[in-house]
């Protein structure tokens, strides 16, 4: 299914000698390596633990479509649960599940995921079945004229569901002409079009050594899990795809309004910021965090407490290959909705001036480091957080150089995002309800 950003989310063999590797780094009980088809492989060994999630990442998502292909990422993840050259699909989904483990796939806009967790015996098998459904799918037409059916279902369901239609359309204003703000289940149209010799086409041209990460955490050996890489995807084909082209850093500063009979105004609020290896992403954390990030925030305390004009409001972000973005979401009843937007230009207002004080800063820096922390104490976490080193070529960092990180973010560098991001007059604005009366 696909990863919609803040609104959605929907995985045998002998150890053969390990070849020659590229080593590209170890820190802690991380550890990298390139096989010799390209793939990028990390591990991360917990101690303590009795299971490993492990996943495959491929360069390929909405923000590499145009045209006709809007949405083949996607849909090219579902077709390959439909069967593999050696699995039917009854036999994918009891491949991992008959052993307790699950499997699991999403597509976002630069990438597509496959991922499985398992007992750390049973490792072997769970690359097994990753490997078979990344290099083999067979992508019968018969079997695409259902699929095909489950995604328009999906399209539906984000229709119907105005609270994650909303940043749909603000993806797609605040994006304007770059493919960031394509959406990754594409439209009814470009679904509708999309045969099986267009997925075998992204398939051949970007299922590609160069542009593949494996990852791994938990209880297991990382020789062992590199030697299962080389044997199982020795059949893919080497080489890099294009990269996404950087967009300008220049929000479109708009408002748009989108007409639904719905009981509540949908309004999000959101400005273009810089991409995800930026050192600027932890001070923006940091300040999102505090304005809208939870009970204690300041949009929390002044819409929902003081005024009662929302039961949600929060702030969100998101940071890609070549840009990233930060906003606001607050649904409200039609007739508050102006006064809602109001309050809370009002807070980007005091934050773009005054960034934050000395109390809030210790106070978020504690809050975020705790999140953190807690979210690394399950193996999918671990995951996806080791892919993100070689998705977005980052350095490897330990939990203690992140949390330093964190730490040493300084009041100048908040107030200096805040006074470029947060800037009331600079965001992109799209509210989803009833016309005003």
């Amino acid at each position: 299914m696909a990863d919609t950003g803040p609104v959605a989310r929907r995985s045998r063999g002998d150890s053969l000698p390990a070849p020659a590797f590229a080593v590209l780094g170890a820190r802690g009980r991380i550890r990298e390596v390139r096989s010799s088809s390209g793939i990028r492989i990390l591990t991360e060994s917990i101690p303590g633990v009795r299971s490993v999630a492990v996943g495959v990442w491929v360069r390929q998502g909405s923000a590499h479509e145009s045209g006709d292909l809007l949405g083949a990422s996607h849909l090219l993840e579902h077709m390959v649960f439909k069967g593999t050259t050696s699995r039917s699909p009854r036999e994918i989904a009891l491949a991992l599940e008959r052993l307790g483990g699950s499997l699991d796939a999403f597509t976002s806009r630069e990438h597509t995921s496959y991922q499985a967790r398992v007992l750390s015996e049973h490792l072997p098998q769970a690359v097994e079945v990753l490997a078979d459904l990344v290099l083999n799918p067979v992508l019968r037409a018969e079997d695409l004229e259902l699929e095909r059916e489950v995604v328009l279902e999906e399209i539906s369901t984000v229709e119907d569901t105005p609270d994650d239609l909303v940043f749909e359309l603000h993806a797609e204003t605040l994006w304007a002409d770059h493919p960031y703000g394509h959406s990754i289940l594409g439209t009814r149209e470009s679904v509708s079009a999309l045969g099986t010799e267009a997925l075998r086409d992204l398939h051949r041209r970007r299922y590609l050594g160069g542009e593949v990460i494996v990852a791994a955490a938990g209880h297991l050996e990382h020789e062992a899990l590199v030697a299962m890489i080389e044997e199982r995807f020795q059949g893919i084909g080497g080489g890099k795809a294009p990269a996404v082209e950087p967009p300008s850093l220049l929000t479109p500063v708009t408002r748009r309004l989108v007409e639904r009979e719905t009981a509540q105004t949908h309004i999000t609020l959101g400005t273009r910021t810089p991409r995800r290896v930026d050192p600027a992403r932890f001070p923006l954390v940091l300040l999102s965090s505090a304005f809208g990030g939870g009970m204690s925030s300041r949009l929390f305390q002044r819409i929902r407490e003081e005024m009662g004009l929302a039961y949600s409001v929060f702030s969100f972000q998101s940071f890609h290959g070549q840009a990233g973005m930060a906003g606001v979401y607050v649904g409200t009843r039609p007739e508050w909705a102006d006064r809602a937007e109001e309050a809370i230009l009002e807070e980007y207002g005091r934050l773009h001036r005054e960034g934050l004080s000395a109390d809030e800063l210790r106070e978020v820096k504690d809050q975020v480091k705790g999140q953190v922390m807690l979210s690394l104490e399950s193996t999918s976490s671990r995951l996806f957080r080791l892919a993100g080193f070689a998705l977005y070529d980052q350095p490897m960092l330990t939990l203690d150089d992140l949390l330093a990180t964190i730490e040493g973010v300084t009041r100048a560098q908040v107030a200096e995002a805040a006074a470029r991001w947060f800037d009331p007059a600079a965001q992109a604005v799209v509210r989803l309800g009833p016309a005003p009366r």
